[in-house]
């Protein structure tokens, strides 16, 4: 498969992923994260289907096309690994929908930060809550979710907070 193909399949896999855990928790009243900004494309998304009032972005630095970068008061900036655990004391355990696309190339580095990133992401996840993330992720307390209609298999993964 070219990366072409692959580029293709990842980027219609998160739209069809996102707008499930969108619609899956559209009851829910918490806020939506953002982990990993990148350009700004699936950022641009959310902020189009939950409202910009909504997404919070979480980044080491803002480098988006300035057409999708957020307002200051929604970004936080640092290292997950600190703004993560510092963000449950700003809004508990009330996150509706996260989408963590924070890998690169290298699929063994991801999965070693996914290992490492997952335990800080858990915690802010309402009940019903949502996680989408573009590398099989390690939560405890999550449940794995089928992928919706149109996604790939192994480009996206979607997890639950059932209880």
């Amino acid at each position: 498969m070219s990366r072409l193909d692959i580029f293709i399949n990842r980027m219609v896999s998160q739209r069809a992923c996102i707008d499930f855990a969108l619609a899956e928790t559209a009851r829910l009243s918490g806020p939506v994260f953002e982990l990993g900004l990148g350009n700004g494309r699936t950022y641009d998304h959310l902020r189009e289907k939950a409202g910009a009032e909504n997404v919070f972005v979480f980044e080491r630095a803002v480098e988006s096309n300035p057409a999708s970068t957020p307002d200051p008061e929604m970004v936080v900036l640092g290292d997950v690994r600190d703004t993560l655990p510092k963000s449950l004391e700003r809004f508990g355990p009330t996150v509706r929908f996260a989408h963590a696309d924070l890998g690169g190339h290298n699929l063994e580095k991801n999965d070693t930060f996914a290992r490492l990133v997952s335990p800080l992401i858990e915690p802010v996840l309402a009940v019903g809550g949502i996680v989408v993330s573009s590398d099989k992720m390690y939560f405890s307390a999550l449940k794995e979710l089928p992928l919706p209609e149109g996604a790939v298999d192994g480009r996206c993964f979607i997890y639950q907070r059932v209880s």
